[in-house]
């Protein structure tokens, strides 16, 4: 599926979606179990590496990830449906309309791939490009394929016929993966203060908006 199609069957899981949000109706152990696994496995080992420009840029995906989060409920609570969707069959908890415990876990350890991969050399050119740019494309199309696939599920839920893989790619995913692999070659003192920027901004709106009911 490379674009929403519109079906009442889409609009019908989108609504059970939306009537999903931070139930506990699903819940189960795994949210325990795999919180634990990301922390012991990937956080920490990165912490006592003291690899701190991959923990910043990491962390910038992750802000990211959940401002766009964040926009897409905001979508969702004015036009009707968010441009993405989680199905509560899918997942032991709805964090937002778009994202799930699971598929949030997975995007806070996302921007470690991302700038582990990443050369030695910030300036270096491959095929002309410079390789933070070259590689945050290529990222951004591997995960733009795999929610193809996600799509076809019923886990996931595009509705509007305009929204799909090709506008993912460029207006989600690259931002993504751009903020991981930039904030990763940022000053330490500018990493700080764009995190914290980042992640101010999500907390205050996350603050405000739930509790006046639009996310």
């Amino acid at each position: 599926m490379l674009f929403g199609d519109g079906s009442a069957a889409a609009m019908a899981a989108a609504e059970a979606a939306k009537a999903a949000v931070r139930s506990v109706d699903n819940f189960d152990w795994t949210f325990i179990t795999l919180l634990a696994l990301v922390i012991v496995g990937v956080w920490i080992p990165m912490w006592k590496k003291k690899k701190y420009d991959a923990i910043a840029g990491a962390l910038a995906l992750y802000g990211v990830h959940w401002f766009y989060e964040i926009m897409n409920a905001v979508i969702c609570h004015f036009s009707g449906y968010a441009l993405w969707h989680v199905s509560p069959e899918s997942t032991s908890f709805i964090l937002l309309v778009g994202v799930s415990w699971e598929l949030s876990l997975m995007f806070s350890i996302a921007g470690f791939m991302s700038v582990e991969l990443l050369p030695e050399d910030k300036n270096k050119k491959i095929l002309g490009i410079n390789n933070r740019v070259l590689f945050a494309i290529g990222n951004a199309a591997f995960f733009s394929i795999f929610e193809i696939f996600l799509a076809s599920t019923p886990a996931f839920i595009w509705v509007y016929k305009w929204w799909g893989a090709l506008p993912v790619f460029i207006t989600t995913y690259i931002p993504f993966f751009l903020a991981a692999n930039l904030t990763y070659d940022m000053k330490r003192s500018t990493q700080k203060k764009w995190l914290a920027c980042l992640w101010g901004l999500d907390a205050l709106l996350l603050i405000v908006l739930i509790p006046l009911g639009i996310i």
